[in-house]
């Protein structure tokens, strides 16, 4: 949809800043929730392209723009948050409990609602998914808006993703701040991946972690994946006797916050049209954070 310039208030960065204290400082100090909300209803465009991100990080030079028009298209879902958004992709960030797509249930998925969103833009683009989370994984995905875009980035995956973290809370106190997990993963007919040591012809998979916190219990973990395989974090860590608090499939089942603890947090690459380097992060999901504190 072309933009009208009369509608548009323009700023330009003169130094490194995050977008949100960005416009506190130039719409002559309004409250952090009111950067947040403009952020969040998708008016503000930092150098042309929609962005939901109040911790998105402002070079110099950078321009952003406020749309003012009372005619732009809205976005609203319990599903997801549309992070980042050009002509072709977009980056979510899925809550827990959604599918990435059909898998021949009525259960809505994230590709439906993009799909519904996008058809409501008046465009000809459809969601084409690019890498998938668990349907009780939340955090960053990327879909691509047409099947060029998809397969450069399935393509080229590990050349243009430079940064793919996980933060998952789960049970128990590391002795050891850091370590890694490797083993080979096969899948059974009830769909239970099973872990081996050794090779046994499954795919091999290697996880990084790094303990951030512990207490009361429970640790806070960084997960970085040097292979992406079906349930890999979840299958790992039960390994190494931390299960993902609140996984039924390969835990203990205990679950006091009511979902699986295992957010995809961090999700940086280079974005295979432009060339631009897109990094993206969100916050560590509150409820994790809450049994830390014993609450």
């Amino acid at each position: 949809m072309k933009r009208n310039v009369k509608t548009l208030l323009s700023f330009t960065a003169a130094k490194e800043a995050l977008l949100i204290e960005f416009l506190m400082e130039k719409m002559h100090g309004i409250s952090r929730n009111r950067a947040k909300a403009l952020i969040s209803n998708r008016v503000v465009l930092v150098n042309n392209v929609i962005t939901t991100h109040p911790l998105t990080a402002l070079k110099p030079g950078d321009v952003v723009q406020l749309d003012r028009s009372k005619h732009k298209m809205s976005f609203h879902s319990k599903e997801l948050d549309i992070v980042f958004e050009d002509p072709y992709l977009l980056v979510i960030d899925k809550q827990p409990g959604v599918l990435s797509m059909s898998n021949n249930t009525r259960q809505i998925t994230a590709q439906q609602v993009l799909n519904r969103y996008l058809e409501k833009g008046g465009g000809r683009s459809t969601s084409h998914v690019v890498h998938r989370l668990d349907r009780d994984t939340s955090g960053l995905m990327l879909y691509a808006k047409d099947i060029q875009t998809q397969q450069s980035l399935i393509n080229g995956w590990q050349e243009l993703v430079s940064d793919r973290r996980y933060i998952a809370l789960v049970e128990g106190e590391f002795e050891k701040p850091q370590g890694c997990v490797r083993s080979w993963l096969t899948e059974d007919k009830r769909f239970v991946t099973h872990s081996s040591r050794v090779d046994n012809g499954g795919k091999y998979a290697v996880t990084h972690y790094n303990v951030v916190t512990s207490s009361c219990g429970y640790s806070l973990v960084e997960c970085v994946l040097e292979t992406g395989r079906k349930n890999q974090i979840r299958v790992h860590m039960a390994d190494i006797g931390h299960p993902v608090v609140g996984d039924r499939k390969y835990g203990s089942g205990k679950d006091p916050v009511k979902r699986l603890c295992l957010h995809a947090f961090v999700l940086n690459f280079v974005h295979p049209v432009t060339g631009k380097r897109l990094n993206f992060e969100t916050p560590v999901p509150a409820c994790f954070e809450k049994c830390l504190n014993g609450k």
